[in-house]
C-alpha cells in the first residue's frame, strides 16, 4: 500500500497529486483493475463518494447477462470515450458503429482521475437522443466472464454510469444487434450535463487528475475515432476550443 505523502513531494511510486496520492502511470491496465487499485484510490481522494460494493457490481453484471439478447458467440460493448483507444480488456475484433437513441456528452463530473477536488475534470456519457458515432469491441464467448468483470470494475466502481443494451448499427446503416454500453446516470451528483459548453471546455483545458489531463481524454478519443475514418463534429468543435484555450494560457 502507498504511503500518503504531502502535495508536491514525492512518494516511491510517484510525484503526489492534490490529494496525497501518486499518479497511475501508463493509465488503466488489466492489472490496475484486478488489483481493485482504481478503487482503493478513489475510496481514500473522496471519501465522501459512495462507492458500489462487491456484491452490486456482480448483481449489476448479472442482471446485464440475464437480459443478454443474443447468446453464444460473444457480445459486443460499445467504445464511445477512452475504452475506443484504451479498452484494456481482450477483445476478439472491433468495427465502426453508431449507437442509436443516444448522444456522446461531456456530462461526467470528476474530482480524480482527470480532474482533482479543487479542479474538477469532465469525462464522457451516453446522453439519451439522437445518435453517436463510436466502436464495438467483441469479446469472445469463452472470455465474456472475466473480461466483463474487468470491465464493471473499470465503469462500475461507482454509481455515475448506468450500464444498458444499446441498438446498434454498422457503417452502412444495417442493424447489428446490441451492445453493452455505459450511459450517464442523471440522478448523481457527479452529473454535469446541464454545465455550459465554455466550462466543460475550461474543464478540459486545465483539469489534471491522476489518469492524466482532461485534454489527453478528449485528443486521444477524437484521434481514436479518426484513426478509424470517424469524424465525431461535437468533439471536432471542444477540441478546437481547448487546444485554443491551453494556447492562451501557456
Amino acid at each position: 500500500m502507498t504511503t500518503p505523502v504531502a502535495d508536491g513531494q514525492s512518494g516511491p511510486d510517484g510525484p503526489a497529486g492534490p490529494d496525497g496520492l501518486p499518479p497511475v502511470e501508463g493509465g488503466i491496465t488489466r492489472e490496475l483493475l484486478m488489483q481493485g487499485v482504481l478503487r482503493a484510490q478513489l475510496a481514500r481522494a473522496m471519501p465522501e463518494m459512495r462507492l458500489t460494493t462487491d456484491a452490486e457490481r456482480a448483481a449489476s453484471l448479472r442482471a446485464m447477462l440475464d437480459a443478454r439478447p443474443e447468446h453464444g458467440d460473444g457480445l459486443w460493448v460499445f467504445a464511445y470515450g477512452s475504452l475506443i483507444w484504451n479498452p484494456a480488456i481482450l477483445i476478439s475484433g472491433r468495427r465502426i458503429a453508431t449507437a442509436v437513441g443516444w448522444h456522446r456528452s461531456f456530462c461526467l463530473s470528476v474530482k480524480m482521475g482527470r480532474g482533482s477536488p479543487d479542479n474538477p475534470g469532465a469525462m464522457l456519457g451516453l446522453r439519451e437522443g439522437g445518435r453517436c458515432p463510436g466502436v464495438v469491441l467483441r469479446v469472445a464467448e469463452e472470455d465474456v466472464a472475466h473480461e466483463l468483470d474487468l470491465l464493471w470494475r473499470r465503469e462500475m466502481v461507482a454509481d455515475g454510469y448506468i450500464p444498458h443494451w444499446v441498438p446498434i448499427e454498422d457503417a452502412d446503416g444495417a442493424a447489428m444487434g446490441a451492445a453493452i454500453a455505459f450511459t450517464i446516470n442523471p440522478t448523481q451528483e457527479t452529473y454535469c450535463g446541464d454545465l455550459p459548453e465554455a466550462e466543460i471546455v475550461k474543464r478540459l483545458a486545465t483539469a489534471r487528475g491522476r489518469l492524466g489531463s482532461g485534454a489527453e481524454y478528449l485528443f486521444n478519443t477524437r484521434d481514436g475515432l479518426a484513426a478509424m475514418g470517424v469524424v465525431d463534429p461535437y468533439l471536432e468543435r471542444l477540441a478546437v476550443q481547448v487546444a485554443a484555450l491551453m494556447d492562451d494560457s501557456g
